[in-house]
């Protein structure tokens, strides 16, 4: 071992000690500052959002009226496709006519909220460890032959809609509503 690197250790040990009580009064203060809002009260219903993921959603997103469909929340949190489309039309002899190739998929954007990524992306994969409607949504999902990181984001998507529709219209979470559509 070099000289040092103990001593070294120690002090962030001992930095990190000093911390853990900030920590936890933040949390604290968090959790007292969320309950001003009912839309936490409404979003802790959602299997995999406790009241901190809950508290952080209203405190990141501050309101659901941002986003007028689901699709937008999902670019938002970084779980838009991104393509790329040169041209849909090309000019062959003279004449303009369809391009017959496919657009190309260049994976999820780029231009995103990386807190509320790492939110929903959480969410899904502890409701994809633990047993409830979430787990068997994704069960499904993978069932029906789909990768497991991709049956996770659709997942993540899924509890995004979830949480808008629950927060725009201030209903419960349905359970029976899951199936209702497709990601």
């Amino acid at each position: 071992m070099q000289p040092g690197v103990r001593i070294r250790a120690e002090r962030l040990y001992q930095q990190l000690d000093s911390l853990q009580p900030v920590r936890l009064q933040a949390r604290r203060e968090l959790l007292l500052e969320s309950h001003k809002h009912a839309a936490v009260k409404l979003l802790r219903q959602v299997p995999s959002i406790g009241p901190i993921r809950a508290a952080l959603l209203v405190a990141l997103l501050q309101t659901p009226h941002r986003f007028r469909t689901k699709r937008q929340l999902w670019a938002y949190s970084g779980f838009a496709v991104k393509t790329h489309d040169s041209g849909e039309y090309r000019c062959v002899r003279g004449k303009l006519q369809r391009n017959r190739e496919r657009i190309t998929v260049r994976g999820l954007n780029d231009n995103h909220n990386k807190d509320v990524k790492n939110l929903f992306k959480s969410a899904a994969i502890s409701a994809s460890t633990r047993p409830g409607p979430l787990q068997d949504f994704y069960v499904a999902l993978v069932a029906k032959g789909m990768r497991p990181t991709m049956a996770r984001l659709a997942l993540a998507r899924k509890i995004a809609a979830i949480s808008l529709t629950i927060w725009k219209k201030g209903v419960s979470f349905d359970p029976k509503q899951l199936d209702r559509q497709a990601v």
